[in-house]
């Protein structure tokens, strides 16, 4: 029997909200038929991966380290989303974030001051916002596609961190390590809390999330994106520049992409390395839309997606699961929740063999 898909008149407000919740009891309930064909017991699984983490205080420490990168560029990813503009290029700009960042704290390696930090902040977000300019540029002078560009300049920035890490900023002095010198003390983020890693980075994510939700519902340049993104059309007839926009949200998400490199450099790894990041850009998209593109409910997206990096290890050192489960546990919760948006905006109805036109 053929089917086919009705626009429904008025989506459900109360499923567009529900619907993360939904995508996530699918999820588990396929990581428990997961589990049980990789035959292991279901519910020891589950719990080392979604209980375990949080039963110590250095957990819960862990768990917002992990948090931070995904909902400051979750947040600015979300608002450019929200306007059409889709930046899939976090992942680099991140990177160029943490270079621009840690080469302010290499260059000042031996000097102490309370400015050094600031500075570092300063350029990481610049760096990140410079990176964001490539395909905003090329959008609004050429129409090119700013997803394939963001996402081919990733690969330039992850190739260009390689060759600083392997030759002018490797470490002399680490036994030819790929990796450069240890940054001092007045280059790292001071922790909040005693017996944990957690930094002064988790508390900058949650002002991002509140100047996010100020952004969106209380000024103008927030209501132009949210007209752009969902009537073109009405936003030129009321003078809104898409161009501003472009520019606008691509270099927001730099900015915040590369924030969160400089923290991750500054705060949790304190050196620049081959790798810096276990994809915290990519993530970063799932947990926007897992947010409904709302600052708060990224707040929660990003602590859930933070759980699923800590279950991933956790499953990994006391069951000896490889660490892809938790690429396989993200890839479903976005499946489930781009299905349930399709049955929210869509009723599935049957459709006879004769209704159906040939090509």
């Amino acid at each position: 029997m053929l089917l086919k898909l009705i626009r429904r008149p008025s989506p459900s407000r109360a499923m567009v909200w529900l619907s993360p919740l939904i995508a996530l009891a699918l999820t588990l309930l396929s990581g428990v038929i997961l589990f049980a064909f990789m035959g292991v017991d279901p519910a020891g699984a589950l719990y080392a991966f979604f209980v375990e983490p949080l039963t110590s205080r250095y957990g819960w420490g862990e768990l917002a380290v992990k948090a931070t990168p995904l909902v400051l560029i979750a947040v600015a990813l979300s608002i450019g989303f929200r306007a059409g503009v889709w930046n899939i290029g976090a992942e680099g700009q991140l990177i160029l974030g943490a270079i621009c960042g840690g080469g302010i704290a290499l260059l000042f390696h031996d000097i102490e001051g309370f400015w050094i930090l600031p500075l570092m902040i300063l350029c990481g977000i610049a760096g990140g916002m410079a990176w964001a300019a490539i395909p905003a540029f090329l959008r609004t002078r050429f129409n090119a596609n700013e997803i394939l560009v963001s996402l081919m300049l990733t690969y330039v920035a992850g190739l260009f961190l390689s060759y600083l890490v392997h030759g002018p900023w490797r470490d002399t002095d680490g036994f030819n390590f790929p990796e450069s010198r240890v940054f001092n003390a007045s280059a790292t983020l001071p922790t909040i809390l005693s017996g944990t890693r957690l930094h002064l980075g988790a508390v900058m994510a949650l002002a991002v999330v509140v100047a996010g939700w100020v952004l969106i519902a209380r000024t103008l340049i927030g209501f132009q994106v949210k007209v752009i993104g969902e009537a073109p059309a009405a936003g030129r007839y009321a003078g809104f520049s898409v161009r501003r926009v472009i520019w606008f949200s691509l270099l927001l998400g730099g900015g915040a992409a590369g924030l969160a490199g400089l923290i991750e450099v500054a705060g949790p790894i304190g050196q620049l390395q081959p790798s810096i990041s276990p994809g915290y850009g990519f993530t970063a998209i799932i947990v926007a839309f897992v947010g409904r593109l709302h600052p708060l409910g990224v707040l929660f997206a990003g602590l859930l997606m933070a759980l699923s990096y800590l279950g991933g290890e956790s499953a990994q050192i006391t069951l000896n699961l490889p660490l892809a489960v938790t690429g396989v546990f993200q890839g479903m919760l976005l499946f489930f929740l781009l299905a349930c948006d399709v049955l929210i905006h869509y009723r599935i109805r049957p459709a006879s063999a004769s209704a159906v036109k040939p090509s």
